[in-house]
């Protein structure tokens, strides 16, 4: 039997992910993307990361939010041969890092991942899965979007399209030069 956390979204909080943990028997701790298992077992919690973002996006509008990013790394073959981290000992990693550092519980939370093989990305955390013998965190990338996109003239939800970003549509790029500063000469020396 598999059960679904509700609650758990495309943004999912980094309270929400601890009190489902929390609320769970022990069970080893898997990262699945697409269907695939991602982080090999062994892994280990390398960094813990209370992010602040202050951004300004192509429409001029200003924004600012903040996101815990766990990293996560390879584990020796000795590492691996112990199976999949536990949530508990998952938790109490956690536990011990935010003693010391302040983790916003609003916060949305992402996992980092990258080997050798392939780059480090961050992942969305969209699923928790209980089965009977572990807990499967499904993962997401995030997407790009253009976050000015009532600004730009895009419906919600659609991706940015280069004519309509053009350099006078007023979105997405600088704003037009007065006639004397475009032929005023700049000297770099």
């Amino acid at each position: 039997m598999t059960q679904t956390i509700p609650g758990l979204t495309d943004q999912t909080t980094t309270a929400a992910l601890l009190s489902e943990l929390r609320a769970l028997p022990q069970r080893p701790m898997v990262f699945q993307f697409q269907g695939e298992t991602l982080v090999p077992a062994g892994y280990h919690v390398t960094e813990i990361k209370a992010v602040s973002v202050e951004a300004m996006d192509c429409g001029g509008r200003a924004a600012s939010w903040r996101e815990t990013v766990i990293q996560l790394m390879d584990g020796s073959a000795e590492d691996a041969a112990g199976g999949f981290m536990t949530n508990r000992k998952f938790l109490a990693i956690f536990d011990r890092v935010t003693a010391r550092i302040q983790v916003h519980a609003e916060a949305e939370v992402r996992f980092e991942y990258g080997n050798a093989q392939s780059a480090a990305l961050q992942y969305h955390v969209t699923q928790l899965e209980v089965q009977p013998e572990r807990l499967v965190v499904h993962l997401r990338q995030p997407g790009v979007q253009c976050k000015a996109g009532e600004a730009c003239g895009f419906p919600a939800g659609e991706m940015a399209a280069t004519e309509r970003c053009a350099p006078d549509s007023g979105c997405c790029g600088p704003a037009t030069a007065s006639p004397a500063e475009a032929t005023t000469p700049i000297r770099l020396e």
